[in-house]
């Protein structure tokens, strides 16, 4: 079982895995991974400094992501599926270069605010590489991959203006309190990275309101989820900020399985991108489907339950939920699309659910760990119930919607094209 504490994450495992490993530093390779060190300093600027909300970050870890995996794809040989492109390299360019220069020149350009500051650290790290042929080399071949992604994201969506829909009558989603604020909407128009139809992932929607099946998920959520429950016990209180702490606990998952499964410098770019650009594109489904759906939240129906027409539901007009409602409609859950995509990605990238990781939360000042892929998942549908935020169906098909997602990409792309 989990066990909680406070402090750092702890690495659990440390194996071999069939999915390409390598040990700490192949020849050529840097003895550091600056794979790793750019998706923090990504985090940093996207997070820390940047304050991305999460329905945001998606594109931007991707872009970054895609970038830095496309120059060390070149670079060592073009193994894999690029992403989008793959530019003529000899194998001697420094990649501790490349992945600098693509991860600086995305980072500045969809962040310019930040330009001096980046601008720095990007040259702090191009002084610990020597000077000479390997690095100009490699920064060119990073300044072509930023730059092919850099192209591609040109009037993607991500400054659309459309709102949602509010409605007012049953099930219609509104904006829900303290704030009453909306946000998000044009995340359903953005250009995918590489699904061709965000649609095509629609889940099977909410439950009609006079069923049984949604005054089940009804009495559970107002029971468990309210802010002053008598049930939710202390551990699931916890969970539910954990999982809920916009300091996402899953970029120190990602980074933690690159180092305790020993994964080389490629394979860890590969890693990254294809999750990553799976997560982002399982975003963009999610939030077409909230739009297809405009199902309300719980606090709402809870409030609004003699409306219903549902004779198993008794409302609340002074309930209030633990966590505070996100500014978009219910189903499905964009947590439990996001976690389901990244879980499945790794459960194929590593061919194994059993892989045991665990990340910190400045937001509940505990480590939680995890035993297995589908574990977390598991943990992130009860959590978002138990946080009073969403109804266990709208968790359950976010998970569908989020495999399927990277069913897909993982089928599709990234793809091996030699040894």
């Amino acid at each position: 079982m989990r066990r909680r504490v406070g402090g750092a994450v702890t690495a659990l495992v440390i194996g071999l895995t069939g999915a390409g490993v390598a040990p700490a530093a192949r020849a050529g390779e840097p003895a550091a991974n600056p794979v790793i060190i750019w998706d923090r300093n990504a985090q940093t600027a996207i997070w820390d400094v940047g304050r991305q909300l999460p329905w945001e970050q998606g594109r931007s870890f991707a872009m970054v992501s895609g970038a830095v995996y496309d120059a060390v794809n070149a670079i060592t040989g073009k193994r894999y599926q690029p992403l989008l492109t793959a530019p003529p390299a000899t194998g001697r360019e420094s990649i501790d270069a490349a992945v600098a220069t693509a991860a600086y020149r995305v980072l500045a350009s969809a962040l310019p605010a930040q330009a001096d500051r980046l601008r720095e650290q990007y040259d702090q790290a191009l002084a610990a590489i020597p000077d000479g042929p390997a690095e100009t080399a490699g920064i060119a071949v990073g300044d072509r991959t930023a730059a092919a992604m850099i192209a591609f994201r040109v009037n993607d969506g991500s400054t659309g203006d459309a709102e949602w829909v509010i409605g007012t009558g049953p099930d219609e989603w509104r904006p829900t309190p303290p704030a009453y604020a909306a946000d998000g909407a044009w995340v359903a128009d953005q250009k995918p990275f590489l699904i061709a139809d965000p649609s095509r992932y629609r889940s099977d929607g909410p439950y009609p309101l006079v069923s049984a099946a949604y005054a089940r998920d009804f009495n559970e959520i107002k029971s468990v989820g309210a802010v002053d429950s008598t049930t939710r016990t202390a551990d699931q209180t916890e969970a539910a900020i954990w999982w809920h702490d916009r300091n996402v606990t899953e970029w120190q998952i990602k980074r933690q399985l690159a180092e305790t499964q020993r994964l080389g410098v490629l394979q860890t770019a590969r890693l990254f991108a294809m999750v990553d650009t799976t997560v982002a594109d399982t975003g963009i489904s999610c939030f077409d489907d909230k739009r297809a759906w405009s199902f309300w939240r719980p606090v709402t129906a809870i409030r609004a339950a003699d409306t219903d027409g549902n004779p198993r539901t008794t409302g609340d007009p002074e309930w209030t939920p633990l966590l505070i409602t996100p500014p978009f409609p219910d189903h499905p859950s964009g947590h439990a699309c996001a976690t389901a995509a990244r879980m499945a990605t790794y459960r194929t990238y590593f061919g194994r659910d059993r892989i045991a990781y665990s990340a910190y939360s400045e937001a509940s000042g505990t480590t939680r760990y995890f035993r297995s892929f589908s574990q977390g998942v598991e943990e992130v549908n009860n959590a978002r119930v138990w946080g009073g935020i969403h109804f266990r169906n709208a968790d359950l098909q976010g998970q569908k919607l989020g495999e399927s997602v990277s069913a897909y990409i993982t089928g599709h792309h990234f793809r091996k094209l030699r040894s």
